[in-house]
């Protein structure tokens, strides 16, 4: 799936769904430490999404969209103990743009792919209306009204991230 195919499938859902979105171009920067000033918006506003291996015993592996405020770190033990995983790890980047649709950096905090579980930390929703995160592109971002994207995303909500 190419980047276009993912950004034009989110637009799609997100009008589909009436979901309050802005558009915000900037130019090409996937690090959300260095994004965010570009946008406009504090770093805990921003939607900062990767993608984990959980690792079930040897035979099973499973894939988690972790999301956490964009001043925050994913905590990898979290994910392993709610997944009662064996070993955890962030999934290397051809997987994690395989399960994305987008290549890191512009990875959104939607699933297209039942393959990849989302969990978001609710402390993403924390002092926030908007919810700013690239688009499934390095040169465009969004700001996506907080209530639109919980009733859109269907999402796990648990603490998984750490200061």
């Amino acid at each position: 799936m190419s980047d276009n195919s993912t950004y034009d499938q989110l637009i799609k859902l997100l009008d589909e769904r009436g979901a309050r979105y802005r558009l915000i171009d900037h130019p090409p920067e996937g690090r959300t430490d260095i994004v965010s000033p570009m946008r406009g918006n504090e770093l805990r506003q921003a939607a900062k999404c990767m993608v984990v291996m959980v690792k079930q015993g040897k035979k099973v592996t499973k894939y988690v969209l972790a999301v956490v405020p964009g001043d925050r770190k994913v905590d990898l033990n979290a994910i392993k103990r709610r997944k009662n995983g064996t070993y955890v790890s962030f999934a290397n980047p051809e997987i994690a743009e395989r399960l994305a649709g987008s290549v890191v950096g512009t990875i959104l905090p939607l699933s297209f792919t039942s393959e990849l579980e989302l969990i978001v930390d609710p402390k993403l929703f924390e002092g926030t209306d908007e919810l700013f995160f690239n688009a499934a592109r390095l040169d465009r971002s969004m700001a996506l009204h907080v209530d639109d994207y919980k009733a859109i995303s269907d999402a796990t909500l648990e603490p998984i991230s750490q200061e």
